[in-house]
């Protein structure tokens, strides 16, 4: 079949965009409303996106003046919306820093074995000093430590994973054997961070493993993906920074020993559409118009790590910003912010009207046609395997995408026009179950 696009809803309460929920149609509660997330999955299981995703952190994020914080745990929901929905894979957010491998491997599993096989892992590594404090900690790990932990979680994750093997239950009511004792296989991992003896409490899940996303974009981030990801959630804005990301992990990937095809780079794109160019540019200025640029200073002075008071709304970035090696939090965004805050000249103002949409993803204002064109265009110049979808409000920013910008990408054979007989979101993102590391291999005859 011809290379087809992979579409991830991203959904976050209102819409993307910070001032979303000041809009007359929005509902300010709509983010612990299960109701909502369930419309909008259904949405997009109509639009046949592989996936939706669900972000998360363990910390109450800011000030709660600026937008609907707070957020409903992210399996929880997912598990709900496992119930009301057929096709579409499920994709949690979940911290390697603030979690144990037994606890988090048990609960993907129990995702994917109650969805049939739709889920998905985000694995993040939790930067910011504010949930390390909600952990015990007076400061976060350095940035390398918190790699090096999320690597060797991974590999316990998948020892729980592998230690049932497929046909471990044998349900022979005649002989009274319910399972196999010898096709489980306790880890018995001790390592730097983990010491994990038994084996997992639930058996092996449909697809084995959950599908593994990563959405680090700094060395040590790409450095991980190369070796672990089957998706990559990125974010850049010109094509040019694109195709160079694209290329540069394909290699990474590709020198890791896996097979470049085996992960799918999906850049993020915030759009809004109207019926014609300048109709979209008013609701996107609507948007802009409704941001409280208070709120945007105080975070941007929170991603550049300086001292609350140093910006000025109508002024440039300070000249002497340190490099990304000094930074210990998201050291990708920071470099993504600040690249753009100087290549195009913004004013701090200028520069918080660009990140309310999307926070540093590429935001795109425009009719149906040209917001396929852009699509299409990053998709077949090098640029990416799909696209993570994130309206700038909800559902409405979903609904229009799907009602008019899905038709033409089918009318170009880019998107599937049914979900067909591939049931597991690996299957979807044409990735194979992973082999059981403890199962005994066929001989060779």
């Amino acid at each position: 079949m011809p290379r087809q696009l992979h579409l991830n809803a991203f959904l976050m309460s209102t819409g993307h965009h910070e001032a979303s929920w000041r809009l007359p149609e929005s509902d300010p509660y709509a983010h612990v409303e299960l109701d909502h997330y369930i419309r909008l999955a259904r949405i997009a299981e109509r639009g046949t996106f592989d996936s939706l995703f669900l972000a998360d952190s363990p910390q109450l994020w800011g000030n709660i003046a600026q937008r609907p914080a707070g957020a409903l745990e992210p399996l929880t929901l997912l598990t709900a919306l496992a119930t009301a929905t057929t096709h579409i894979g499920l994709i949690a957010t979940a911290s390697t820093s603030y979690n144990s491998p037994y606890n988090l491997a048990r609960k993907f599993a129990s995702l994917d074995i109650i969805s049939g096989g739709r889920a998905g892992w985000n694995i993040v590594t939790t930067a910011g000093v504010e949930a390390a404090r909600n952990f015990g900690l007076d400061a976060e790990p350095a940035h390398a430590e918190r790699y090096a932990r999320a690597a060797e979680f991974l590999e316990v994750a998948g020892k729980l994973w592998d230690s049932w093997e497929d046909d471990a239950i044998v349900a022979d009511k005649a002989a009274g054997v319910w399972g196999d004792d010898s096709k489980v296989h306790p880890p018995r991992h001790r390592g730097k961070y983990f010491s994990v003896e038994g084996g997992l409490n639930v058996p092996r899940a449909p697809q084995g493993y959950p599908l593994l996303v990563q959405a680090g974009s700094s060395e040590d981030g790409k450095g991980f993906a190369a070796r672990y990801a089957e998706a990559v959630f990125t974010a850049q804005q010109t094509i040019e920074d694109a195709q160079a990301f694209y290329a540069d992990l394909k290699s990474r990937t590709t020198a890791a020993g896996r097979d470049p095809d085996h992960i799918k780079v999906l850049p993020g794109i915030v759009p809004v559409l109207g019926s014609t160019e300048a109709e979209a540019l008013a609701a996107e200025q609507v948007l802009e118009d409704h941001i409280v640029y208070t709120h945007g200073v105080e975070r941007l002075e929170s991603l550049l790590q300086l001292p609350p008071g140093t910006l000025e709304l109508d002024s440039q970035l300070p000249a002497d910003l340190p490099p990304e090696s000094a930074i210990e939090g998201a050291k990708s965004r920071y470099t993504l912010v600040v690249e753009l805050a100087r290549r195009e000249r913004l004013t701090v103002r200028q520069l918080i009207g660009r990140l309310g949409g999307g926070r540093g993803h590429l935001t795109f204002a425009g009719t149906p046609e040209q917001v396929a064109d852009e699509i299409e265009s990053w998709f077949t110049r090098g640029a990416a395997d799909g696209f993570n979808i994130m309206p700038a409000v909800l559902p409405s920013g979903l609904d229009a995408f799907v009602d008019h910008v899905v038709p033409i990408l089918r009318a170009r054979g880019l998107l599937r026009t049914e979900y067909g007989p591939r049931r597991t979101l690996r299957e979807r993102y044409g990735l194979p179950r992973p082999a059981n590391q403890y199962a005994a291999k066929p001989a060779l005859v």
